[in-house]
């Protein structure tokens, strides 16, 4: 069963004001029977003391019990004398109601306090006040009077009350179907406009935006629903990036997986239909190896990265000398250097140590400089290595063509690919090296920082701490 969020509202506001109202009336009809009841006690009591000091200055009792009821009567009060047993002593005072005192009441009596009592009575079919006030000569109990008067116009003004509640009551309830119309006109607004916005999120349409405050909850809600969808939005694209990137990596690869194949089959074609001159085979297994060297090398980027990846990589940490650790790097990297006509310089310390995977450390600076040389011609290469505040630095600087300022972080992508005709070789075309050695620096639970400018070559910082 629907109940619309306006009939919520409705009946919640109409169900405090009524409640309310009922207890008001109540609390109002109460307080002012005892207000009248207190009022009528004084009224009562004075006139009860009168008549006791009276009685105790005249002799002529009965005349002064006639004179009180002519005047009491006018008031519509009731008395009587009674004695120290109860008994009335005169019905000069005209008519008094009996009134059945218990015995607790009847004991403060006798000892000096006086007694007020309300009781329904119908002979006047209303309430009655009766008031018992002691005679006391010294501290003996010698009687008292009685006094009794209807408590009237109380019933009246209830109804009276009553009536003004009802009045207020109703101008509230209209008010509060004014507002409650009003407010959940507002609020079923900002609901539907959160409902369309949950459907174009599911529908795959994450620009959408929600008009957002500080001042409710649904307001914070609108909120936190923009920051849903922004990021949402933000990973789409990212995922979209990726997929762009993996399939742009999978047609390099495939194209470049082709080229080397092909090669490989038309020699070993060559070679066992003797196609190939004798003085040709040697240079036609040459560049066989070379093919499956690069082939090798494109499979082992893949199972490196997804090893990395899933966490199956296990580094055997060790002591080094980085002295001839970048003497190795110089050393295997020499030849493409030279084939850009490029120069390495080794700049560090002989005693400087670094506490790594020979082999992963190796990897990575073979990685770094690949790209420094993929990018340099007719430059120099830096590679560095100094001591840092418990951590061993390596820098590796070129005079290359660097790199847009926007493509800084994206050179640490998987995928991520340089435009093809600003590169001259294959090495790191496949966005898979930078981003392996991203990977091999954070395992060796150090950081790596890239600056550049473009003109004016790139520098990489790697950080690895002292265990």
């Amino acid at each position: 069963m629907k109940f619309r969020y306006m009939f919520q509202q409705l009946t919640s506001h109409i169900s405090v004001i009524v409640v309310a109202f009922l207890i008001l009336s109540m609390v109002f009809a109460h307080y002012v029977e005892n207000l009248v009841f207190e009022e009528k006690v004084e009224e009562l009591t004075v006139y009860g003391e009168n008549i006791i000091n009276d009685i105790q200055r005249t002799s002529n009792v009965d005349s002064l019990i006639r004179q009180y009821s002519s005047m009491l009567g006018e008031r519509n009060i009731f008395f009587t004398v009674f004695d120290e047993q109860g008994v009335s002593l005169s019905t000069v005072g005209g008519f008094v109601p009996q009134v059945e005192l218990r015995k607790k009441e009847w004991d403060k009596v006798r000892n000096g306090h006086i007694v007020s009592v309300k009781q329904d009575y119908k002979r006047f079919e209303q309430e009655v006040t009766f008031i018992v006030i002691p005679y006391m000569l010294g501290q003996t109990f010698i009687g008292g009077v009685l006094l009794a008067s209807p408590i009237s116009g109380t019933q009246e003004m209830i109804q009276e009350i009553n009536q003004y509640l009802f009045y207020t009551m109703f101008l509230a309830l209209v008010v509060a179907l004014l507002m409650s119309w009003i407010l959940s006109t507002i609020h079923v607004k900002r609901i539907k406009r959160l409902r369309q916005a949950t459907s174009m999120i599911s529908t795959g349409d994450y620009s959408v935006k929600l008009p957002s405050s500080d001042f409710d909850e649904i307001g914070e809600l609108s909120k936190d629903f923009n920051e849903m969808a922004k990021r949402l939005q933000k990973s789409m694209e990212e995922i979209e990036s990726l997929e762009g990137r993996r399939r742009k990596f999978m047609a390099d690869v495939s194209h470049e997986m082709r080229t080397p194949l092909t090669t490989i089959s038309g020699v070993i074609e060559g070679l066992r239909n003797d196609l190939i001159p004798e003085e040709e085979k040697e240079k036609g297994i040459q560049l066989v190896s070379q093919e499956t060297k690069r082939l090798i090398r494109l499979v082992n980027e893949n199972l490196d990265y997804e090893k990395i990846r899933s966490n199956q990589v296990t580094l055997q940490k060790e002591t080094i000398e980085l002295s001839e650790v970048l003497e190795v790097v110089q050393e295997t990297l020499e030849p493409q250097a030279e084939e850009k006509n490029d120069q390495i310089i080794i700049d560090v310390p002989e005693s400087l140590l670094i506490n790594a995977d020979y082999d992963r450390l190796i990897q990575i600076l073979i990685n770094i400089t690949k790209n420094s040389i993929q990018f340099t011609e007719d430059g120099t290469i830096w590679i560095r290595g100094k001591a840092g505040e418990n951590e061993t630095i390596i820098e590796i600087e070129d005079t290359g063509m660097g790199i847009d300022a926007e493509e800084i972080e994206k050179i640490w992508h998987r995928f991520y690919k340089a435009d093809v005709s600003r590169t001259g070789t294959p090495f790191g075309q496949f966005g898979l090296g930078l981003s392996i050695v991203k990977q091999l620096v954070h395992l060796h639970n150090g950081k790596i920082e890239v600056v550049s400018e473009k003109g004016k070559g790139t520098k990489f910082e790697i950080r690895f701490p002292i265990e």
